[in-house]
């Protein structure tokens, strides 16, 4: 069995009901391997986004996609924190997220801009996993020096940047980040936030 596979297995996720094995098997490592990824792929996953539930279907969501040695992963690259950079490097595209502030109808502020775009982006990262390939999400970087590198206008807030690829050998990631790549994951149990009063559990 190889390390990519063993780490898959190890990296999935388990629930106490009946959850899509999609979902399970999400996970974000920072270890990319450098098989580029297709257009046709990267139009499969950015129209999945498009179906995201979003309020008076504003769809708020902007998305910036580079392709390693583009200007556009170039831009997106330079925005990240030096930590983030060290492995977000071995991604072969980078994206990052905005979400509208306003309602374009009415101009009226629209308070789940990014909420939304959150939505549209976890659709990205199930329509990738369900082609074979992961995303990373980060919010380790300069949203200011983002916004400048694009001209994004102020109408719309950064949600996060992003890392896209196949998975890759996880012993490629710097050392002080092994230990997480390698690790299982864990989740909260159900009783710590899902409530029928504040801070009671529900009874599921």
């Amino acid at each position: 069995m190889s390390d990519i596979t063993a780490l898959e297995q190890t990296k999935h996720g388990t629930a106490d009901a009946p959850v899509l094995d999609l979902i399970l098997s999400r996970w974000s490592p920072r270890s990319f391997a450098e098989k580029p990824v297709s257009d046709a792929d990267l139009k499969t996953i950015f129209s999945a986004a498009a179906w995201a539930a979003s309020s008076y279907n504003e769809q708020p969501w902007r998305f910036l996609v580079g392709r390693k040695g583009d200007e556009t992963y170039t831009k997106i690259f330079n925005s990240l924190m030096p930590m983030n950079q060290a492995w977000a490097k071995s991604a072969p595209v980078l994206y990052c997220s905005f979400g509208k502030k306003t309602f374009s109808a009415n101009g009226q502020p629209n308070g789940y801009g990014l909420h939304d775009t959150g939505q549209a982006s976890a659709t990205i990262s199930l329509q990738a996993q369900a082609l074979g390939l992961h995303t990373h999400g980060m919010g380790g970087f300069d949203k200011e020096t983002l916004r400048a590198f694009f001209g994004v206008p102020t109408d719309f807030d950064a949600g996060a940047c992003w890392a896209l690829g196949y998975l890759g050998d996880p012993e490629n990631v710097p050392e002080n980040f092994k230990t997480a790549e390698l690790a299982p994951r864990t989740r909260k149990a159900l009783s710590e936030f899902v409530f029928s009063d504040w801070e009671k559990p529900a009874a599921l």
